[in-house]
């Protein structure tokens, strides 16, 4: 046994509660004249090392109480200063697990602790009379020579690691089978093993959340990388242990920051990790066989780019591992290229080197060149591959047009508020939530509230057909659960919904106006569900020229069948109504376009339709709009000319449901 030696580390924070200075005599001042951290470890290892000399040694193993300490303190907390963990830090004996496999009839390791295992020996300890953390290290020593007695004769073995870095490539297991290159989920994804992250940077790669979760041990290619519709990334990712105490261990960093933004930290399952991570291509298997490999991905490429140009885009100093081979290039399943690459570099520093051609010029397009991972690649070759080819027409898609018609304003309380929703539930959650008084919601009468970003707000209104159905709905689903949430639901009156619903609040102050940044764009009043110039079932069906015609015939209007709500439809395009709030809060199902069921397809095909323009070339169509575009960017644009009369209902934002049956990117259509 060596000497004994007590440092104290300086903290971050010097502020203390009274119960951390009551049970370990520390003060602000005490830790203010404190040496950091990496020091403090110097000095240590210094100690270590004089100390084993005089022993005649020259080799040591750490032993912890528990793995807290090494996993979750020093590997974070060095890896968020920057500095590296000397070797001894990556392996250490556990010594509530030892003392476990020493003497099976303690208790269960989860439940133990010095205290414990010193009473199981009959040691005789007091903490009162030692400095604090002097008697944890005197009591561990007595404990360690317990189990090193001959009456127990305990050898220690295996230790538990820390893995140095995260390791990539494919998560699953590749086989040749029958002299067929073929992939094979051979391993049965345990749930687990498996958490979902919440809130990551965009430009998070997987390297970042290895770092994030450091001092666990992350399965091989254990960290996928969500990607929204569009294919880029979405600020989630499904990251596997090696086992359920390391996944137990991830949950404690629920709320921990990566820079400045904290990250939330949820179970998930094996089902969804295989749905991202797995891989079914034997052409992503082929390319992700080759081991530790820097994956990158090029997006934005020239469709007529080859693997020549792109090599020579590349150049000499980040060669591509294999040639032509470390190329992999995302196609549609009848060939056509998407624009996207995957490239293979053996080492990160040609990855480094790849990465700094970051929006340089190939042909007439700048390139963008991000990291990349295993799971990502198989996830984006899966989204593109399973693209349905249509060489015909697809299942013809009507507008469900409500009559005309406008929200309540009065004060009779015949609406339900819900507060709480999961930001996950949709409108069939919602009506399943009602239950039996689904019957007695008014037609068009669920309305979800959306936050300034377009998000699900845990909001919703919901239309009844009086006051005494909204009041028998309040008192039977208040803070009944929904998805593992309690749902409050409060009687309110159409004047309070519609306050909300065109941005304002409602809380125990009362009302409070919707904010209007564009005074020159507001309506006289808060009629914002007015009937709007929707697009006619036949620009639904065809492509994107059928919205440019030629020549139009007025025809005779054709009344649409009222419609309350479609839960079992999914493809449905919101429109937004409102113009001077940039993503306003209202309801997206007033207006909705649903597949048409047989009947009504055979019913649209004879009726005729309100034409939406009064005169022949009135309809424009703007392609090529930045995401983040709104109506104000837009109104400025066209100043100058005249468009829409005064209510600005003539602009009119395609979904991303819209965009896949148009064939074409974000626009915007004016009228």
């Amino acid at each position: 046994v060596g000497t004994l030696h007590k440092s104290l580390v300086k903290a971050d924070n010097l502020d203390l509660s009274d119960q951390c200075r009551e049970l370990s005599g520390l003060t602000p001042e005490g830790l203010g004249k404190a040496e950091p951290l990496d020091r403090v470890l110097q000095q240590f290892s210094q100690l270590v090392s004089s100390d084993l000399k005089v022993l005649g040694r020259s080799s040591y193993t750490l032993c912890s109480d528990g793995q807290l300490l090494i996993r979750q303190v020093l590997h974070p907390e060095t890896s968020k200063k920057n500095f590296l963990l000397s070797d001894c830090f990556y392996s250490f004996y556990d010594l509530r697990k030892e003392f476990h496999t020493c003497y099976p009839s303690s208790a269960a390791v989860k439940d133990q602790n010095i205290k414990t295992m010193a009473e199981y020996l009959g040691l005789g300890t007091d903490e009162t009379e030692e400095d604090f953390g002097v008697w944890q290290v005197k009591t561990m020593v007595a404990i360690i020579f317990s189990m090193l007695s001959e009456s127990c004769n305990h050898v220690f073995t295996e230790p538990e690691t820390v893995k140095y870095k995260y390791e990539t490539g494919p998560c699953l297991h590749w086989c040749v089978f029958f002299f067929f290159l073929c992939s094979s989920k051979s391993e049965i994804v345990d749930s687990e093993t498996v958490i979902r992250a919440r809130g990551l940077p965009w430009q998070s790669s997987d390297q970042d959340i290895a770092r994030f979760f450091k001092g666990l041990n992350i399965a091989k290619g254990g960290v996928a990388l969500c990607l929204n519709a569009q294919g880029r990334r979405n600020g989630e990712a499904l990251v596997r242990f090696v086992n359920s105490e390391q996944r137990d261990l991830a949950l404690e960093r629920h709320k921990h920051h990566m820079g400045s933004r904290y990250i939330e930290v949820y179970k998930a399952t094996g089902e969804e990790f295989l749905k991202i991570a797995g891989g079914t291509s034997n052409e992503v298997a082929q390319f992700l066989s080759k081991e530790n490999q820097v994956i990158i991905r090029m997006r934005g490429l020239p469709f007529t780019a080859t693997q020549e140009d792109v090599l020579g885009f590349l150049g000499p100093e980040c060669p591509v591992t294999g040639g032509k081979e470390g190329l992999l290039f995302v196609k549609y399943p009848d060939g056509r290229p998407t624009g996207d690459a995957f490239v293979l570099f053996s080492c990160e520093e040609y990855a480094q080197n790849a990465l700094k051609k970051h929006k340089e010029i190939l042909g007439k397009r700048y390139i963008e060149l991000f990291r990349s991972t295993a799971a990502e690649v198989q996830q984006v070759l899966n989204r593109y591959m399973s693209t349905p080819l249509i060489p015909t027409l697809p299942t013809p898609i009507i507008p469900v047009i409500p009559p005309p018609y406008t929200i309540a304003t009065g004060s009779i309380r015949d609406c339900v508020r819900l507060r709480g929703l999961p930001y996950t539930a949709g409108i069939d959650d919602i009506l399943e939530f009602m239950g039996d008084a689904t019957g007695d919601i008014k037609p068009h009468g669920v309305h979800m509230v959306l936050n300034q970003q377009g998000r699900p707000s845990g909001d919703a209104f919901i239309q009844m057909k009086s006051s005494d159905k909204a009041f028998m709905v309040a008192q039977k689903c208040h803070k009944k659960m929904m998805k593992d949430r309690y749902v409050e639901v409060f009687q309110c009156s159409g004047e309070e919904m519609n306050f909300v619903l065109m941005g304002g609040t409602l809380n125990r102050s009362g009302l409070s106006p919707p904010p209007c940044k564009l005074p020159c764009l507001s309506p006289p009043a808060y009629a914002a569900f007015q009937t709007a110039a929707v697009i006619p079932a036949e620009a639904a069906l065809y492509q994107p020229q059928a919205l440019l015609p030629t020549t139009r015939t007025p025809q005779a209007s054709a009344a649409a069948p009222a419609v309350t709500y479609y839960p079992a439809q999914a493809a449905q395009l919101y429109m937004n109504y409102t113009a001077y709030y940039p993503s306003p809060p209202v309801s997206p199902t007033t207006v909705g376009y649903i597949a048409a069921p047989p009947g009504a397809v055979a019913a649209a095909a004879t009726a005729t339709h309100t034409p939406i323009l009064p005169q022949p070339g009135a309809l424009v169509r703007m392609q090529g709009l930045p995401y983040n575009t709104g109506m104000k960017e837009i109104l400025s644009f066209f100043q100058g000319y005249q468009y829409a009369p005064d209510d600005y209902n003539g602009l009119i934002q395609l979904s991303d449901q819209a965009r896949s049956v148009l064939q074409a990117p974000k626009e915007w259509v004016c009228l």
